[in-house]
């Protein structure tokens, strides 16, 4: 997230930097650091962009023992998308696919972790872990717009 001002409001600070050419530099120079703070995690980034769309996959299991299986075997090395069509309970078995989603076509708290997620790759895929009425979720993020 971008520094917070006195008053604990992101986007406040956020606007002042680009105002400012010397900051604006320094923006720049992190935005050239940022990829590495994307492969590192795995998660929500302090780069991202506003998306109204994703490109998404994921893992639905309906036990919890089940779906840490699948994340065990990704972190192992596996590819999402092999792990998907193996032990996905749901009728995405095109590796998960959902393909791109827009804001508000995907269930609350998947969509909320959803466009958190930088966009990765099946080989080393930035994931987060959710619960929904449906089942545990693993969700990766190939793209943005």
């Amino acid at each position: 997230m971008p520094p917070k001002d006195a008053k604990g409001k992101g986007k406040a600070a956020k606007d002042t930097s680009k105002d400012s050419s010397n900051k604006s530099k320094d923006s720049k120079s992190k935005d050239t650091k940022g990829k590495d703070s994307t492969t590192s995690g795995g998660g929500a980034s302090d780069k991202l962009k506003p998306a109204t769309s994703i490109n998404v996959r994921h893992i639905l299991c309906e036990k919890h023992a089940k779906i840490t299986e699948a994340l065990t075997r990704i972190q192992n090395g596996e590819k999402f998308d092999a792990v998907a069509r193996e032990m996905s309970e749901d009728k995405a078995r095109q590796g998960g696919s959902l393909g791109w989603k827009i804001r508000g076509s995907l269930v609350g708290a998947f969509e909320t972790a959803a466009f958190q997620l930088q966009p990765s790759t099946v080989d080393k895929p930035a994931i987060a872990q959710v619960k929904t009425e449906h089942g545990y979720h693993l969700i990766m993020v190939e793209g943005r717009k």
